[in-house]
């Protein structure tokens, strides 16, 4: 009997799925010569195996030069490394699944390996928009068009949207972004998130929010309904009387109280 094939967008979904299955039978098949199912004979044994060792960290090493553009090339790809390497030279560590980026015995960046078993396919470029902030900050108009800056994420994207209209907005925009070097990315994206939601889309207000997540200050509820302009309750009164005494009293010698 034909049974339907489950239908999932990548291997790592197949292989969470298939992890799942096998504990939920194991959990229901009996094992046969000892008592309990399978699950439970596993749970008993796993009291006297041994720990697993680090897995052996093996991958080929390739030396490449980052181009003018930051970026690397690798089976017909490329991916894009930090600004600040750009025109020197890295080590390219290649793993089965992803590619890790060295440097000066550092850890510059890593990116989910791309793999095309077609050459008919037209090779593919993978950035970073991280990897192109200090390229912006020199030079802000790179915002609008700059292809890395296409896979922001949709807040930012919709921040951007509504700064690109009035003057300085590039500006402004840019050093938001640039608060991912400083702060926690997923901080600066609620702050964006909720000045959004409030209506204001503001780099100061994108600020105010922030620091008051980073400082842990509850900022949930409704935001606070402000006038636009603010009224006196008592008005001055034009007395030009007491300017006057006030000069007689320096003309005399005397200080006012």
């Amino acid at each position: 009997m034909l049974q339907g094939m489950p239908d999932f967008p990548d291997l790592a979904a197949l292989n969470a799925w298939l992890e799942q299955r096998c504990l939920e039978l194991w959990r229901q098949t009996p094992h046969g010569k000892l008592p309990g199912t399978i699950a439970d004979v596993w749970a008993e044994e796993q009291a006297a195996l041994m720990p697993v060792p680090v897995a052996f960290d093996g991958f080929v090493e390739l030396s490449k030069r980052v181009s003018p553009t930051c970026l690397i090339s690798f089976e017909r790809n490329r991916y894009s490394v930090p600004a600040s390497f750009a025109n020197r030279p890295v080590s390219l560590r290649i793993y089965p699944d992803r590619l890790v980026v060295a440097a000066e015995g550092n850890i510059l960046c890593e990116h989910a390996r791309v793999i095309e078993r077609s050459h008919k396919l037209p090779p593919k470029t993978i950035y970073d928009w991280r990897h192109y902030l200090a390229v912006v900050q020199r030079k802000p108009g790179a915002l609008r068009n700059g292809a890395p800056f296409l896979e922001l994420p949709p807040a930012f994207r919709q921040l951007q949207d509504h700064m690109l209209r009035k003057p300085g907005g590039d500006r402004e925009m840019v050093d938001i972004l640039a608060l991912v070097l400083q702060h926690d990315e997923q901080a600066v994206l609620i702050a964006v998130e909720l000045a959004l939601a409030e209506g204001v889309p503001t780099k100061t207000h994108v600020l105010n929010l922030l620091h008051r997540l980073v400082d842990g200050k509850v900022i949930d509820g409704p935001p606070l309904d402000t006038p636009q302009t603010l009224a006196l309750r008592q008005e001055p009164k034009a007395n030009v009387e007491r300017y006057d005494d006030l000069r007689s009293q320096i003309a005399g010698g005397r200080h006012a109280s």
